[in-house]
């Protein structure tokens, strides 16, 4: 009995040790809209990515929305729909807004 009480211990040491990894990660769902942004995803995506927390980008998966995965302790949905909201060009220019 104590070999097995040792190797439940062991493997919740080992399961207490990999969770915080993943504590704090979440997936943020952009709307994307303005004149002409979808001519400018990779400047949107650049602009997601440089957000410190910004884990990854996809604009892919859903069609005009972005998909960011987060470190929600580094950063807020309001501080990406910020930083798609500051992608703009000669007459165009691009919006984000936060999915609830």
């Amino acid at each position: 009995m104590n070999g097995i009480i040792k190797f439940g211990c062991l493997i919740g040491f080992a399961c207490a040790m990999a969770t915080p990894v993943f504590a704090g990660e979440q997936k943020i769902v952009l709307m994307l809209g303005g004149k002409f942004c979808e001519t400018y995803l990779g400047d949107v995506e650049a602009a997601l990515a440089k957000r410190s927390g910004v884990k990854t980008v996809d604009l892919k998966s859903m069609k005009g929305h972005a998909v960011v995965t987060i470190d929600g302790e580094k950063v807020r949905a309001d501080q990406l729909a910020a930083a798609v909201n500051a992608v703009k060009g000669d007459g165009w220019h691009c919006t984000g807004q936060a999915m609830k």
